[in-house]
C-alpha cells in the first residue's frame, strides 16, 4: 500500500524537491492545526443534529420550517465565509513572507468590509421577511410558512455577529491557532443546545425558542473571539478597530473573496432551487430530507476541517515561495481527507437508526431517511475529497476564478437540473437530491484533479 501511494504521489509533485526534514509545517504542526479544526467541524454538526432532533419533537411542520429557513441562512453565511476565507488566504501569505503588520492591516480591512455588508443584508432581509420566503419556497403549507417567518425574523439578526465571528476565527487559523476557535465554537453550540432544551421543552416556545437560542449563542461566540483578538500573544492581534478604507488591500481581499463568494452563493442558490423543489413533496418527505441533510453534513465535516487547514498551510507555504512543497501538502492532506471522510461516513451510518428513533419521525419519514443514508454512505467516500479538498488548496494559491466557474457549472448542470427533472418530471422522491449530488461530486473530482496535476493554479500572484 505504501509503495502504491508513493507512485501515485509522484504523479503530482517532485519528491526530490521536497525535503521532509525542512518542511514549513512539521507533522506536529499539522496535527496541532488540523485536529482542532476537524473536531470543531464534527462537534458543530453533531450539536446541529441534536438541535434538529429537539425541534423535530415539536412536529413535522416545525422541523420543515427550520430546514427551509436554514437553507436561506446558510446562503448568507456562506457568502461571508468566502470573505473570511479570502482574508485567511491573504493573511496566511503575508505571514509566510514574514510581513506581520500587513497581515494585521488586511485583517482590519476585512472586518470593515464584512461589518458594512452584513448589516446591510440584515436590514434588507428584515424588511422583506415574508415576501422573500414566499418568493423562494412558493406555496408551502400555512403552518410551515408561519414557523419559517418567525424563525427567519429572529435568526437573521445574528448575521453581523456570526460573520464577524467567522472572520475572527479565520485570523486565529491563519496564524496557526485553530484550538481557540474550536473551544469557543463548541461552547457556543453547547449553549445553543441548552437554550433549546429550556426554551422549547420548558417554555414551549417552539421554533421561536430555537431561533432565540441560536441568536444568543452566536452573540457569545462573537464577543469571546473579539476579546481574545486583543491579546498581543496572538500572531494577528487587533486592538484598534476604527480604520479608514485602504482600497488596495480591500481590492486584494475581494479579488479572492468575490469569486469564492460567488461560488458559495451559486452553490447555495442551487441548494435553494433544490429545496424549493423538495418543498412540493409531502411533509413527511420534507422531514426525512431535513434529517438526512443533517446526517450528510455530519459525515463530511472532518473533511471540511482538513480543507480549512489546507488553506492556511498552502497560503503560508506559497507566501514563503515553496511551490513544490505546496503540492506536497495538497496531496498529503487530500489523502488524509479520504481517510477521515470514510471513517465519519461509517460512524454516522451506525447512529442513523438510533437518532431517527430519538427524533420521533413517523415511520414513512424514518424509512425514507434510512434509505437515503445508505446511498450517501456508499457514494461519498469515493469522490468527495477530490471534489472538495483539492479546491481548498487551489483557492489558497489564488486560483479562485477557475474553482468558481467549475463548481458553479457543475452544481447547476449536474445537480440542480437533474434533481428538478427527477422530482418534477419523473416523480422521484427526495433520493433524487442525492443522486444529483453524487454525479456533481464525481464531475468535480475529475476536473479538479486534472487542474491540480496541470499546475496552472500556481501562476497567480495573490499579494
Amino acid at each position: 500500500m505504501k509503495r502504491f501511494l508513493q507512485k501515485y504521489e509522484q504523479k503530482f509533485y517532485d519528491p526530490t524537491a521536497v525535503d521532509e526534514s525542512t518542511l514549513l509545517f512539521s507533522k506536529d504542526n499539522l496535527r496541532a492545526l488540523l485536529i482542532p479544526l476537524m473536531l470543531e467541524q464534527f462537534l458543530n454538526s453533531l450539536m446541529g443534529m441534536f438541535d434538529t432532533v429537539m425541534v423535530s419533537n415539536v412536529g413535522s411542520a416545525a422541523i420543515s420550517a427550520v430546514s427551509l429557513v436554514d437553507s436561506v441562512n446558510t446562503l448568507i453565511i456562506q457568502v461571508f465565509a468566502a470573505l473570511a476565507a479570502g482574508g485567511t488566504i491573504i493573511c496566511s501569505q503575508y505571514l509566510g513572507r514574514g510581513e506581520k503588520e500587513n497581515a494585521i492591516e488586511a485583517a482590519r480591512q476585512l472586518l470593515l468590509v464584512v461589518a458594512v455588508l452584513s448589516l446591510s443584508i440584515t436590514v434588507f432581509c428584515w424588511c422583506l421577511n415574508r415576501p422573500l420566503l414566499r418568493l423562494i419556497f412558493g406555496s408551502v403549507e400555512d403552518d410551515v410558512m408561519a414557523g419559517s417567518v418567525t424563525y427567519f425574523a429572529i435568526t437573521l439578526l445574528s448575521y453581523p455577529v456570526f460573520s464577524l465571528f467567522s472572520c475572527g476565527s479565520a485570523f486565529f487559523r491563519a496564524g496557526g491557532n485553530s484550538r481557540f476557535p474550536m473551544i469557543i465554537s463548541v461552547i457556543g453550540n453547547g449553549m445553543n443546545i441548552a437554550g433549546n432544551a429550556l426554551l422549547i421543552f420548558v417554555f414551549d416556545m417552539g421554533v421561536a425558542g430555537a431561533a432565540l437560542s441560536t441568536l444568543a449563542s452566536r452573540i457569545f461566540c462573537f464577543i469571546a473571539v473579539f476579546v481574545a483578538l486583543r491579546s498581543e500573544k496572538n500572531v494577528i492581534c487587533i486592538r484598534r478597530y476604527r480604520t479608514r478604507p485602504r482600497w488596495g488591500t480591500i481590492k486584494r481581499i475581494l479579488s479572492i473573496s468575490v469569486p469564492a463568494g460567488i461560488e458559495n452563493g451559486m452553490f447555495q442558490f442551487g441548494k435553494l432551487a433544490i429545496q424549493s423543489t423538495v418543498s412540493i413533496l409531502p411533509t413527511y418527505a420534507i422531514a426525512a430530507q431535513a434529517l438526512t441533510v443533517i446526517f450528510e453534513g455530519l459525515n463530511g465535516v472532518a473533511g471540511v476541517g482538513v480543507g480549512l487547514g489546507l488553506m492556511t498551510v498552502v497560503g503560508q507555504t506559497l507566501g514563503a515561495g515553496r511551490k513544490e512543497e505546496a503540492k506536497y501538502y495538497i496531496v498529503k492532506l487530500t489523502e488524509l481527507s479520504y481517510l477521515v471522510v470514510l471513517v465519519c461516513c461509517l460512524a454516522v451510518f451506525a447512529i442513523v437508526k438510533p437518532v431517527i428513533w430519538i427524533a420521533g419521525l413517523e415511520p414513512r419519514s424514518a424509512n425514507l431517511c434510512f434509505d437515503m443514508m445508505i446511498f450517501i454512505t456508499i457514494a461519498k467516500p469515493l469522490v468527495w475529497s477530490a471534489a472538495f479538498t483539492i479546491p481548498y488548496g487551489l483557492k489558497a494559491a489564488g486560483d479562485v476564478r477557475y474553482t468558481m466557474i467549475v463548481s458553479s457549472l457543475s452544481m447547476w448542470i449536474f445537480r440542480v437540473i437533474i434533481v428538478i427533472a427527477l422530482i418534477r418530471a419523473f416523480g422521484v422522491g427526495p433520493i433524487a437530491v442525492w443522486i444529483g449530488m453524487a454525479i456533481d461530486w464525481t464531475v468535480r473530482a475529475i476536473i479538479f484533479t486534472i487542474r491540480f496535476k496541470g499546475g496552472k493554479w500556481l501562476q497567480h500572484n495573490v499579494i
